[in-house]
């Protein structure tokens, strides 16, 4: 099943962008096993505790996650016959730790304020995962400063640059632990130097950009500081954009281009089209679906489709 991960399709929009503009390409990431690009830095994070001889059959592997992390570990673990215990939260949509729970991880609740993530949620999260690990018995993977959390996505640039054979301009991506845009957009500018690596958040939490941490509903997207796997030596630029228009591009990409995924992805391919459209014509842009919009179909995404 591991071997499953990764090797998705690279798809361009029809549709969507402006005939004057740049083409636009997706990596669709919500095919892996758990339908999202999580499971590639899950089993890159796995494969390090492993290989740092870290890990025996009595020890539990610990995380914060109420993203698709926390699916993509507990999958990992499930093959690989590790315990797994998360911390999440009902911020987060229900299916994603649901999930979780199929694949038989442990998974503890940390209370929102008002169903939504706010700048105190990801420290209370983290200040739990530390009381766990002082008790002894966990392996606390700490996927925001986990050095081999990019690996797992080197693997998705080199896909890309198999899969495109042409010359790419800019790659944007939503940031959470910063580990897609650093792994693929290295692995791209190593490759074509000029292009832009453009790192994206919702306006209501602009960390990157400078600003303050605030509430917003982009799962697995700005959990209210910089982390530490950000490096601006990769990334080239930074884009804060309304979670409305992520939300109502989400519903777009499913109508008019087929690609159903969540709210991060639509996100992803606001940020393209302006970019494609600073590109020009003749340019490539390259972005992600991230996940699956089965991951959102209990929550309001596809719910508020008739508004």
């Amino acid at each position: 099943m591991l071997d499953t991960i990764g090797n998705t399709p690279l798809v361009r929009l029809r549709r969507l962008p402006p005939s004057n503009s740049a083409e636009i390409w997706l990596k669709i990431e919500g095919v892996n096993p758990t339908g999202s690009y999580k499971d590639r830095m899950a089993l890159a994070m796995v494969e390090g505790v492993e290989e740092d001889g870290e890990i025996d059959s009595r020890t539990s592997i610990l995380e914060c996650t109420g993203g698709s992390t926390g699916s993509s570990l507990a999958f990992v673990c499930a093959v690989k016959g590790y315990n797994f215990t998360v911390i999440a939260s009902d911020a987060y949509a229900s299916e994603k730790l649901d999930s979780m729970r199929a694949f038989g991880a442990t998974v503890l609740v940390e209370p929102s304020r008002g169903g939504v993530v706010t700048p105190d949620l990801w420290p209370r999260m983290i200040n739990r995962a530390k009381g766990l690990v002082d008790k002894g018995g966990y392996i606390y993977l700490d996927q925001f400063h986990n050095p081999h959390a990019p690996v797992g996505y080197e693997k998705m640039g080199k896909e890309i640059l198999d899969q495109l054979q042409k010359p790419i301009d800019a790659i944007c991506g939503a940031v959470g632990t910063g580990g897609m845009i650093m792994g693929v957009g290295s692995v791209i500018r190593a490759k074509w130097p000029s292009a832009q690596v453009v790192a994206l958040e919702p306006d209501s939490s602009a960390v990157l950009s400078g600003g303050a941490p605030g509430p917003h509903s982009i799962d697995g997207t700005a959990a209210g500081f910089i982390p530490p796997l950000f490096s601006r030596e990769v990334v080239t630029d930074v884009l804060a954009l309304p979670e409305q228009e992520a939300r109502a591009m989400a519903r777009r990409l499913a109508r008019e281009e087929g690609i159903f995924a969540g709210t991060s992805t639509g996100l992803n391919v606001v940020a393209a089209l302006q970019l494609a459209e600073e590109v020009g014509k003749g340019g490539v842009v390259v972005t992600a679906a991230c996940d699956s919009g089965f991951k959102y179909l209990d929550g309001t995404l596809y719910r508020d489709d008739r508004q």
